[in-house]
């Protein structure tokens, strides 16, 4: 861990905070925390000095491990309410790092979290934000929420002293409203083949190819109650398998595990390399999204071979191009034919998949996105 009052003399320090939840990914974990995972143990080899900031949240134990794949961690306690969680955690993370000098560079995760970087601009750091999905469009948020992030829009398009977005929508969005040119980064997709013998399907009584999936939070913007009803008028002895639950409870999970659908089963939470040997050997996977970003989730599937269901908004198009079935968002019956489909085209859906699977590995490549987010901070 760096010292209190140290940054090595290369400058190549890097602390981050703000959409993600921890490294690596705990329970109420989601793409950014995968993105976190990826990006900084490639920027640790390369040799930055990484510091990522942590959360706790109430009623969990103390974290004691200080390092992950070569990098740091510090963990601050935050409060279990949603937006204000991030906004306690962020204040702290500023905080620290002006006291103890932690670093040079500070990467800001959503630009929600832009407020942070006047403070830390004023205090001589420079400050690089990843700016996601549209969030204010989120139906999750309260009026007063989606008034913030407008608020933040503005911080994020003059603050920082570079902004970077992961899809080419939200992009165009900024440059369009502040006459501003921004950068692109994407995620990657890569993913190494699971080990044959893992047993979580045993342990979960899941057989291969006998199961739809989504995997992720539980909010309404993944579309997870629409799924779940299009589902259930589907004629199948497949089962449907929902990983996940939400980072803060509230009733929306309850009303998705009221359903009386004995075929559909909810794990909870499961990470890391059981995750992707459940996505390998899936029928199909379900990403039914209102709203996104650049879905991780789906550069996940894809890159591992897997068939994809998915909404057809702009950004799922976008990666998925013609390798996915796709169905109007929002609509049940649009993805009740969608599921039909998959089972009456099992070969197609195969092809279709296995075709992805080459075009997106040469498209998102985590080692050329880890490159072009050192040029990014070295042009700073």
């Amino acid at each position: 861990m760096i010292e209190n009052n140290h940054i090595p003399e290369n400058n190549k320090t890097l602390a981050a905070f703000g959409g993600f939840r921890s490294v690596p990914p705990r329970p109420g974990g989601a793409g950014s925390d995968k993105f976190a995972v990826e990006l900084y143990s490639r920027l640790a080899a390369s040799g930055y000095h990484v510091l990522a900031y942590c959360r706790i949240y109430p009623g969990e134990a103390k974290i004691n491990h200080t390092d992950f794949k070569g990098i740091n961690l510090i963990w601050f306690r935050t409060i279990n309410r949603n937006g204000l969680d991030t906004l306690l955690h962020s204040f702290k993370c500023t905080f620290d790092i002006i006291v103890h000098n932690r670093a040079e560079i500070i990467h800001i995760h959503s630009g929600a979290n832009s407020l942070w970087a006047i403070f830390l601009r004023l205090f001589g750091k420079k400050v690089i934000v990843s700016q996601f999905a549209m969030d204010w469009k989120r139906d999750k948020w309260p009026w007063y929420a989606k008034i913030f992030y407008h608020f933040s829009n503005y911080i994020t398009a003059y603050i920082p002293n570079r902004v970077v977005f992961d899809n080419v929508f939200t992009q165009q969005f900024f440059e369009n409203k502040f006459k501003k040119k921004f950068g692109f980064i994407p995620y990657g997709s890569e993913v190494s083949e699971p080990d044959p013998n893992n047993p979580i399907l045993r342990i979960l009584n899941l057989v291969a190819g006998e199961y739809f999936l989504f995997v992720g939070r539980f909010i309404p913007d993944k579309g997870i109650h629409i799924l779940i009803e299009a589902f259930k008028q589907l004629e199948t002895t497949k089962k449907l398998v929902l990983i996940g639950n939400s980072p803060i409870k509230g009733e929306y999970e309850k009303k998705l595990k009221n359903t009386t659908d004995p075929r559909v089963i909810f794990p909870g939470y499961i990470y890391g390399e059981d995750t992707n040997f459940i996505m390998k050997n899936a029928y199909v996977y379900v990403q039914p999204s209102l709203i996104e970003g650049l879905s991780p989730v789906i550069l996940t599937v894809m890159g591992l071979g897997t068939p994809l269901i998915c909404s057809n908004i702009p950004e799922n198009l976008y990666i998925t191009e013609e390798n996915a079935t796709h169905f109007k968002s929002g609509e049940v019956s649009a993805l009740l034919d969608a599921l039909r489909y998959s089972l009456e085209n099992p070969l197609g859906i195969k092809n279709s998949a296995k075709m992805g699977q080459q075009k997106i590995r040469s498209r998102f490549n985590w080692d050329s996105i880890t490159q072009q987010y050192i040029n990014t901070f070295e042009t700073i």
